[in-house]
């Protein structure tokens, strides 16, 4: 006898994406791309039939409905960045040297950062493509988490380190996320 679900959530798959749940992993395909994560946990069950993924608990304590609802957003921007993609824009802000930026196969190359002779070099994540154009600078992909991540090494390399930050406002910060 199998104990039916106390709380469930369902998350509808539009047209022009495929999902597929085997071995504890969801493998979400689109036109932007395709992107796989690992979910497993012991008090939920993962299903998909007739377009829609099902998501069920035998527990309904606080702690599941939290983890489920963690669940179901994961997996919804999956669905996003296969079908739409994520986008950051980011500016460069100077006052003192004009920074020049860059990007390669090595990473978003920064040079003349608050005239530093030496090039900062900030990590590309995953799939994330960079566009610089002029002194703003485009990340896109399917995978929230990697545009992000790439977002947040550029302003990182960014840092003046060590100088007053009321003065030196010199960096490349995130102004807009699509």
């Amino acid at each position: 006898m199998t104990k039916k679900a106390k709380i469930k959530q369902e998350i509808s798959i539009p047209e022009g994406v495929t999902a597929s749940y085997k071995d504890n992993e969801f493998h979400i395909k689109g036109e932007k791309g395709e992107l796989t994560r690992k979910f497993a946990h012991p008090d939920f069950s993962f299903s998909i039939s007739d377009g829609t993924i099902s998501i069920k608990s035998v527990k309904s304590r606080r702690e599941q409905k939290a983890l489920m609802s963690t669940f179901a957003k994961h997996i919804r921007n999956m669905i996003h960045g296969v079908t739409e993609g994520f986008e950051y824009t980011m500016k460069t802000v100077y006052s003192h040297f004009p920074i020049n930026v860059s990007a390669d196969d090595r990473g978003v190359v920064i040079e003349n950062f608050i005239g530093e002779e030496k090039p900062r070099i900030a990590n590309v994540v995953g799939s994330t493509e960079v566009d610089v154009q002029g002194d703003e600078i485009v990340l896109t992909g399917p995978d929230k988490e990697e545009v992000g991540q790439t977002a947040a090494n550029i302003e990182q390399t960014t840092r003046a380190q060590g100088r007053d930050p009321r003065v030196f406002q010199d960096g490349i910060y995130v102004v807009e996320k699509v």
